[in-house]
C-alpha cells in the first residue's frame, strides 16, 4: 500500500513539470560546437519558444543564481530520475499507444486546461484573447468530440492563440523572477514561476478531483487517475525537449538555465 502511495505522489509531483503549465522542460537548445563556446559572452540570438535551434546556450542570465551549487546538484539528481525512471515509462507509453491516439489524448488534456488560459488572460486585461480562448474551447469541445480533435485551428481568428499562465500574469504585473532555482523533479524555475506553477496546478480541472477529495480514502485511487494520465501523456514530448537541450551541451546546466530564461521572457512578451 505504501509503495502505491509513493508511486502516485511521485507521478503527481511531476505533473506540472510535464505539462506546459510549467516551463521547466519546455526549453531546448541546439548542440554546442567549439564555435559556440568561443562566442560565449556575445549578445543572445533572437529566440522563440518554437525554435529551439535559435536559443543561445550562453545568453546572459536575466535572473540571479545565488544557490548555483545546490541547483547544479539538483539538476544532476533530476537528470538521473528522468533517465532511469521517467524515460522507460515514456517508452512504454509510446509502444502501447499509436501516435494518432497520443495526439488525441494530448488535445483533450490541453482543451481541458481552458480555465488556466482564460483566467490569466482576464487577469492581464487581455479580454479579446480571453474571448478567443472561450471560442476555441467551445468549438473544440463541441466539434472536436470533447477536444480530441482541434477544428478551431482551422478558424483564422482562433488559431495560434498564445497560451497564458499564472507566471506570465505575475510578470505582467511587474513582479520579477526572484532567484533562480532548480526544483526536485520540476526542474528549472524561479521564485515567481514556482508560485505561478502552483496557480496553474490549482486552475487545471484535471487536478480538481485530487485537490478536493484526496482526504477521502474511498475515492483516492479514482482521483489519482486524471493527474497520473496527464503526466503520462506528456512524457514523450517533454523528454525529447529535455534531451535536445542537454545531450550535446558543453555545460548542460547552463544550457537548460539559459533556454528556460529566454523562453519565459519571450512568453511574457506575448
Amino acid at each position: 500500500m505504501k509503495s502505491n502511495v509513493l508511486t502516485h505522489l511521485l507521478l503527481l509531483a511531476v505533473a506540472p513539470l510535464l505539462t506546459d503549465c510549467s516551463s521547466a522542460t519546455k526549453p531546448a537548445a541546439a548542440p554546442v560546437s567549439p564555435a559556440a563556446v568561443a562566442a560565449k559572452g556575445k549578445a543572445a540570438a533572437k529566440v522563440g519558444p518554437a525554435a529551439p535551434d535559435e536559443v543561445d546556450e550562453y545568453a546572459t542570465a536575466k535572473v540571479s543564481d545565488p544557490i548555483e551549487p545546490f541547483n547544479r546538484g539538483m539538476f544532476w539528481v533530476n537528470d538521473q530520475l528522468y533517465t532511469f525512471i521517467l524515460r522507460p515509462i515514456s517508452k512504454g507509453y509510446e509502444l502501447l499507444m499509436p501516435k494518432p491516439v497520443r495526439k488525441g489524448i494530448d488535445n483533450a488534456f490541453e482543451n481541458v486546461k481552458f480555465p488556466v488560459r482564460f483566467v490569466n488572460c482576464t487577469l492581464q486585461g487581455k479580454f479579446k484573447r480571453a474571448g478567443q480562448e472561450t471560442g476555441k474551447f467551445v468549438v473544440n469541445t463541441v466539434g472536436g468530440v470533447g477536444g480530441i480533435f482541434t477544428p478551431a485551428e482551422k478558424i483564422s481568428s482562433l488559431a495560434n492563440v498564445p497560451a497564458e499562465d499564472t507566471a506570465q500574469t505575475l510578470a505582467t504585473w511587474g513582479i520579477g523572477h526572484g532567484p533562480y532555482i532548480v526544483l526536485p523533479l520540476f526542474g528549472p524555475s524561479s521564485v515567481r514561476d514556482t508560485v505561478g506553477m502552483a496557480g496553474d496546478y490549482a486552475l487545471n480541472p484535471v487536478n480538481w478531483p485530487y485537490l478536493y477529495w484526496y482526504g477521502d480514502r474511498s475515492k483516492h485511487d479514482w482521483t489519482s487517475v486524471p493527474p497520473l494520465a496527464n503526466t503520462l501523456r506528456s512524457l514523450p514530448a517533454q523528454l525529447d525537449l529535455y534531451d535536445n537541450a542537454t545531450k550535446d551541451a558543453v555545460d548542460p546546466y547552463l544550457s537548460a538555465r539559459s533556454a528556460y530564461i529566454q523562453n519565459r521572457a519571450e512568453a511574457a512578451k506575448k
